[in-house]
C-alpha cells in the first residue's frame, strides 16, 4: 500500500474548527483504531480517516486530516471541517490548518446519501478483507483508486442500507448513528474474523 497523497482539488475557506464535545470522542477512537492496528501507520500517517457529521440533516462533516497519524491525534489541528464538496469537479471546500483526508469525498457521498448516518469509519485490516465474503460484508463491484469520484461511485452503488462494507482491495467502511455505533461495529467485525 503506498500513500500518494489527495487527488482532489481543496479550496480552504477558514481555519477555524467548531467547538464539539464529540471532537473527545473522535480522538478516542482515532487511538483505538490505532491500537488495534484497524488503520496502519506509514511514515508521516496512518492508512485510514475518521469522521462525524455535525448537524443532523446537514453534509457539513468533521474529518482527520491528510497524512496525519491516528495516534497523533490529541490536537484539534489534526481535523479538518468539510463545508461541501462539489463532486463533479472534484472540488473539497474545508476549513481548518490542513487539508482534509484523502477519501473526504466518500464520506460527504455517504453523508448524502444516508441521513441516518452520522459517523464514518474508513481502515485497513487484512484479516477482515480476507474474510469479507465469508462473513457476507457487502463488497463494492471492482477496484478503484483510492481519493477518486470512480470510488466514490463504487462506494454508492454498494451503500444500500448496509453499514459495513468493503471497498475492494481498499480496506473498510464503517458507518454509524454515532460515532461508538461506528467504532463498535469495526470492532465487532474484526472478533468476527
Amino acid at each position: 500500500m503506498t500513500y500518494e497523497g489527495v487527488k482532489f482539488q481543496t479550496e480552504m475557506i477558514g481555519k477555524d474548527l467548531p467547538n464539539d464535545s464529540r471532537l473527545k470522542k473522535l480522538k478516542y477512537w482515532c487511538q483505538v483504531f490505532h491500537e488495534k492496528n484497524l488503520a496502519p501507520p506509514y511514515d508521516g500517517g496512518s492508512y485510514g480517516n475518521l469522521s462525524f457529521r455535525l448537524e443532523d440533516g446537514q453534509d457539513k462533516f468533521i474529518i482527520t486530516a491528510s497524512s496525519s497519524g491516528l495516534n497523533e491525534s490529541n490536537t484539534n489541528d489534526r481535523f479538518v471541517t468539510i463545508q461541501r464538496i462539489d463532486l463533479e469537479a472534484a472540488i473539497v471546500y474545508a476549513s481548518g490548518s490542513r487539508k482534509p483526508s484523502s477519501e473526504a469525498m466518500v464520506h460527504a457521498a455517504i453523508y448524502h446519501a444516508r441521513s441516518d448516518v452520522n459517523a464514518v469509519f474508513h481502515g485497513h485490516c487484512d484479516r477482515i478483507s480476507k474474510d469479507a465474503e465469508k462473513l457476507g460484508i457487502p463488497i463494492t463491484s471492482r477496484e478503484e483508486p483510492y481519493g477518486t469520484t470512480q470510488l466514490v461511485d463504487r462506494v454508492l452503488e454498494t451503500l444500500g442500507d448496509n453499514y459495513f462494507l468493503e471497498m475492494r482491495n481498499h480496506g473498510f467502511l464503517a458507518l454509524g448513528k454515532s460515532l461508538d455505533d461506528a467504532g463498535n461495529l469495526a470492532l465487532e467485525s474484526l472478533k468476527k474474523c
